[in-house]
This record gives structure tokens, sequence and C-alpha cells, in this order.
């Protein structure tokens, strides 16, 4: 028995030294690269296409080349254009990244099918009420307010609108440049903005007051302030970036933050659905959402970023959060075709 007895522990002690240098099944393997560098490897040198609507796009897309070797090819085009073509197109992707604009319109692209499933992780860091849904995200924050050309006041002895209300003084008339709501996802923001923190009767009525002294609509959201700044209308309601603020430096204007509330809306930033180059197109967002990329963008066209942890620009300092409308930015996208409808029949077109 204790013959037995030995032979059992000297197997039972081979069998433990065996399996203490037999290599563990639960230990990860090494491993020599980070999957970021792997995946920027894998798309460095191919080229991605983008429509913009956004400024300093070539700028903010030259930095995001440096960062990972992607080319971009880019064409400038409003919210408004990219949703017309895209649904006309019957989900035919007219590029790989949609890169700004009014969210209303990426709201209806994604209600669709028009955009990708993807959400970044980086959308940790964005404030929730900014973020939109899994197939769009806010980039940035879109806020309107007035420009006016001083030399022109003067000259009619005008004085500088403070409020959205003051838009409605009979000495505005013909004054004022503001651009098509259906085309301008800016302006379409405004409408409903205003029509939100008005309520409907009370806003419909200030608009239809409000059309009386706008002698014509533009096409594109940039046009007011250019006109403004050259001389050719006094008053512009126009989207808050730095680009528009940063003219006060070569031109003779002023741009003003309402004092009776700031409209807003988050530009838009999506993937269209069978992008070409899904993979690039998934990094871009990725950058662009992240503590770098938010900087880039916010030093090349400054605004209010979606990132809580990146600062106001100085150029926007003044801005008073505390007077951003409280809206609902579901409304956006479910009134979209009641609202544009009803505009376009007051205004006649």
């Amino acid at each position: 028995m204790k013959k037995f007895t030995s032979i059992f522990l000297i197997l039972a002690m081979l069998i433990v030294t065996l399996s203490g240098c037999s290599p563990s099944t639960t230990e990860a393997p090494a491993t020599t690269e980070t999957e970021e560098s792997t995946e920027t490897a894998s798309i460095e040198g191919t080229t991605m296409t983008v429509v913009a609507a956004y400024g300093f796009a070539e700028e903010i897309f030259a930095e995001f080349t440096k960062d990972t070797g992607v080319k971009v090819e880019f064409l400038d085009m409003s919210s408004g254009e990219v949703l017309t073509r895209a649904e006309a197109e019957g989900g035919k992707p007219m590029a790989d990244v949609w890169f700004g604009g009014g969210a209303d319109s990426f709201m209806v692209a994604g209600e669709k099918g028009l955009l990708e499933d993807y959400v970044s992780e980086e959308e940790k860091s964005v404030d929730e009420k900014y973020r939109g849904d899994n197939f769009w995200t806010g980039i940035s924050l879109v806020t309107a307010g007035f420009m006016v050309n001083n030399d022109i006041l003067a000259e009619k002895g005008l004085e500088a609108p403070k409020t959205w209300k003051d838009l409605l003084k009979p000495e505005y008339k013909d004054e004022i440049a503001m651009s098509d709501p259906a085309i301008s996802g800016t302006n379409y923001a405004v409408v409903n903005c205003i029509l939100q923190s008005m309520g409907e009767e009370e806003g419909w009525a200030y608009l239809e007051e409000l059309n009386k002294n706008i002698p014509f609509y533009f096409q594109r959201g940039g046009e007011p302030p250019t006109k403004v700044s050259a001389g050719e209308m006094a008053i512009g309601v126009i989207p808050m970036s730095g680009e528009f603020i940063a003219m006060k430096d070569k031109f003779p204007v002023t741009t003003i933050y309402p004092e009776d509330g700031i409209p807003w809306v988050p530009a838009g930033l999506a993937i269209f659905k069978n992008a070409s180059n899904l993979d690039a197109a998934k990094a871009f967002v990725d950058w662009a959402l992240s503590a770098k990329g938010q900087e880039i963008i916010r030093d090349k066209d400054p605004r209010v970023m979606v990132r809580s942890d990146v600062a106001i620009p100085e150029l926007m300092n003044d801005i008073n959060l505390d007077k951003l409308m409280d809206i609902d930015l579901l409304k956006f996208s479910s009134e979209r075709e009641t609202i544009l409808e009803r505009w376009s029949t007051m205004v006649g077109n």
C-alpha cells in the first residue's frame, strides 16, 4: 500500500510540473502593431469622395490626408441640393461621405435608407443633444444671426437690428438678405426654430411679416453675407461661422447674435449607403469626432464644436450658449415637408 501511494505521488508531481510548462490557452497573443495603425495602413493611398457644405473644406481634408494618407476629392453642395440629388438617384451613392449642412436633410436621408448605419466610438465624447442616430451625427453647431453693413446703415440712417422682431421694422423693407430654407439647411433651421420658439400661429404670422421686408431669397446660405459685405444689401440673416464673422476684418460689417434667441442646428456628418471606400469613410468620421480632429476643424472654420472638451473658438467668445433656442431636434425632420410646403405657398414660388 505504501509503495502504491509513493508511485501515485510521483506521477501527480510529474503532471503538475508538465502542466506548468505548457503555454496558457487564455493568454492573449502579443501584437506588434496597434489596431489603429493597421487600419490606417489599409486605407493609405486610397481616395475618398465627399460632398461638403462646410467652410475651408479643402484645408480640413488636407489635414485628414496628412494623418491617414487618404486622398480626398470633394464637391461643394448645400444640404438641400444633396438630399434632392440623392433621392433622385434612387440610393446610388453620390460620394462616400456627406460633410456639413443642416441636420434636417441628414435625418430625412437616414429615414429613406440613403445613409450607412455607423456609430463611431468617438460619439461617446459628444454632447448627447448634438448626436444624431445610427445614420448621422453632429460635427459642430451652425448658429444663425445677423450681419449688417455699417456704411449702408449710416448712409440710410438705420439702426442695426438686435432682435428677430426688429427685422419687421418697415424701414428695413427690401434691405434684408436671406436664403431659401428649401435649399439652405441653416435657413431651414432659422424657420423651424422660430416656429418652435414662438409657437406655430405666432411664428407663421412673424414669417409672413418678415417676408414683406425680403425682396427675394438666395439659393445658398453663404450668399447673404457675401452680398452684405459687398454693400449690395444692408442686413443679412447668416450662418454665424468663423468664415463670415471674420469678414469684419476686411469689410465694414458687424455680426450680431439676436438677443431674443439664437437659432441653431448641428452640422451633420454621415456616410452614404454603399460607399465605395467605406473603410476610409469610417476613418474620416472617427477622425472628425476625435478631440484632435475637432480642434483642427474648429481652427480652420471657427464654430462651436460638439465635443465639450474642445474649447469655443476665440473668434466666437461673445456667443452666449444660454441664448440657444430651446428646440426639439426631431421636429426638423418630421415637420420639414409641411413647413416647406407652407413656406412655398407664402412666398409664392
